[in-house]
């Protein structure tokens, strides 16, 4: 089996993703293939993006942002987020991802929202 770019932590039905430093477009499609593998493997129900480690990203990152709120939606699931830098929630907000997936200040608590 091929070496998993990004780290991932299931727990039950939901799945934590820590996100790297950058964002960008270099990495995303590395990041929708992992998580569409993961989300095909598992009954997930939740999915928590860990922004603590990041710094920077693109539209493509909220375009990856926007194919997993949407695959949950339809499942009946959530997207929530937690650890977003001043930088990494201004994008977001920009983006529009932060109407429509909840931020938290830990993991717990995104887990859990």
């Amino acid at each position: 089996m091929e070496q998993k770019t990004f780290a991932y932590e299931a727990a039950g039905q939901t799945l934590v993703i820590h996100l790297p430093r950058e964002i960008d477009h270099h990495n995303c499609k590395k990041l929708k293939i992992e998580t569409d593998l993961l989300l095909e493997e598992n009954y997930i129900r939740r999915i928590v993006f860990d922004f603590s480690h990041t710094q920077f990203m693109d539209s493509s990152g909220i375009g990856v942002l926007l194919g997993r709120y949407k695959q949950m939606r339809a499942s009946g699931g959530a997207v929530t987020y937690y650890g977003a830098g001043a930088q990494v929630a201004r994008i977001l907000t920009v983006g529009g991802m932060a109407k429509l997936i909840r931020g938290f200040e830990d993991k717990e608590s995104a887990i859990n929202g």
